[in-house]
């Protein structure tokens, strides 16, 4: 994770922009409180080194200072990086209109992934993880299956891989400076994918 930028936002590879956003006024949450909130349910997780990446210019301390809550900005998108059992992960939003309601949506899915952990029922929440893993950087990733290769969750609808393919090849194509080998990976995984929902 060492290439993730706390700003401007570093958007997670391979993942898709919403391309609609929309103001929510039931979080009704400030921007400090947000941050403090998803850094707090960060550490409750078990995770460690985290990273909110945002378009918010950061403090000294490397985390985004605390801005006119009422604010719009133009990418309000936020991700959020950190380690968990030596796994890195990424939560991503960009569905509302303020960087507080992103960050906010990120914190209550946390929170809802360690009550599945408290209800019982720990093995679904490490299942759940593999959708959050974060992709590994150029040349760096080892993974074999489509959806990792992808950095899609495994039971993502097929606009969401395709969606996904089209970035990352745009992103990784040799024509645009890109690495070749990952470039056919990246190929070989759509194709893989492709075969088996033509067989649903």
């Amino acid at each position: 994770m060492t290439d993730k930028t706390a700003f401007p936002l570093c958007w997670p590879d391979g993942r898709p922009r919403s391309g609609t956003r929309k103001t929510n006024h039931n979080f009704k949450t400030h921007f400090a409180k947000a941050r403090d909130n998803c850094l707090l349910e960060i550490r409750r997780l078990g995770g460690t080194v985290p990273i909110i990446s945002t378009n918010i210019r950061i403090k000294r301390d490397g985390f985004p200072e605390a801005v006119d809550w009422n604010k719009v900005i133009k990418d309000s998108g936020v991700a959020v990086y950190f380690k968990r059992n030596g796994k890195d992960l990424c939560f991503a939003c960009d569905c509302w209109n303020h960087v507080q309601d992103n960050m906010h949506a990120i914190t209550l899915t946390i929170e809802a992934l360690r009550g599945i952990a408290r209800w019982g029922t720990g093995d679904m929440m490490e299942a759940a993880f593999t959708g959050f893993l974060a992709l590994p950087g150029i040349g760096q990733s080892t993974a074999s299956n489509w959806w990792d290769i992808l950095g899609v969750p495994v039971n993502s609808s097929a606009d969401q891989v395709r969606e996904a393919y089209r970035i990352l090849v745009k992103k990784h194509h040799p024509d645009a400076g890109g690495d070749p080998d990952l470039f056919i990976r990246l190929q070989g995984a759509f194709d893989q994918f492709e075969k088996i929902a033509d067989q649903k």
